[in-house]
């Protein structure tokens, strides 16, 4: 998959299939947690959006980074962005579900935070090789060339 291209759809779309994410503020790797990755497929990349809460650290701001594995361990991301509070209640609207009210009394909770995280770089790995570079691998063979063209730095 030498496709720059193709390895971030498959990313897009190994996100979209389960958007969980470990999230941090830079300034304190403390902070990191899990988190629910809220995408628009109207929105084609460089946004995503959190729900939290007004009193978790996360509610600080700036500049962040999320590190991600697909449901089946073959694509793995860590990309960064800047968290800042969404105020748009049309926004809001758009990505609100069942999920996400469950953890909060409404739309309207006080302590309810959107985050929108405008993204810049990322670093991308595919780690399924295909069947011929596995069995190279199992028999012992070199793949560190193949596995180089399955790795992206990228902007998101």
């Amino acid at each position: 998959m030498s496709d720059p291209n193709e390895l971030k759809h498959k990313f897009w779309k190994a996100l979209d299939e389960s958007p969980f994410v470990f999230l941090q503020l830079d300034s304190d790797p403390h902070t990191a947690v899990p988190m629910t990755a809220q995408l628009d497929e109207d929105v084609k990349g460089g946004t995503i959006w959190f729900f939290t809460r007004r009193d978790h650290p996360l509610a600080r701001l700036g500049p962040a980074t999320a590190t991600f594995s697909g449901k089946d361990n073959q694509v793995f991301a860590r990309f960064t962005g800047t968290l800042s509070e969404e105020a748009s209640r049309a926004r809001l609207d758009k990505q609100w579900n069942s999920i996400i009210e469950s953890w909060f009394d409404g739309k309207d909770d006080p302590n309810l935070m959107m985050l929108r995280m405008d993204l810049g770089q990322a670093e991308i790995w595919n780690s399924d090789l295909g069947f011929v570079d596995n069995v190279k691998m199992l028999l012992g063979f070199e793949v560190k060339e193949e596995a180089r063209e399955e790795h992206l730095e990228t902007n998101l």
